[in-house]
């Protein structure tokens, strides 16, 4: 489990998952969460990439994971 968090830290990728579950939180169905989640993960990436950085296909692909965990979450049926 720690080597999960040291992973999460390293080059910030929690922020790229917590920031995805708030957009998936947002959402209002599923064609707004995966449309507002692709066009923020590519911006960010293009943002990173435009000012010298790499684009990093991890830090992306996080994003629309904590977009569909986000908007799995609002969701889930309530028990």
């Amino acid at each position: 489990m720690r080597k999960v968090w040291d992973w999460l830290k390293q080059s910030n990728h929690y922020k790229h998952l917590v920031g995805g579950m708030a957009i998936g939180l947002m959402a209002d169905d599923w064609y707004c969460a995966t449309l507002s989640g692709v066009g923020i993960a590519s911006a960010l990436e293009y943002k990173d990439r435009a000012h010298g950085g790499a684009w990093d296909w991890i830090d992306w692909g996080l994003t629309l994971i904590g977009v569909l965990v986000g908007y799995g979450v609002k969701k889930a049926p309530s028990l």
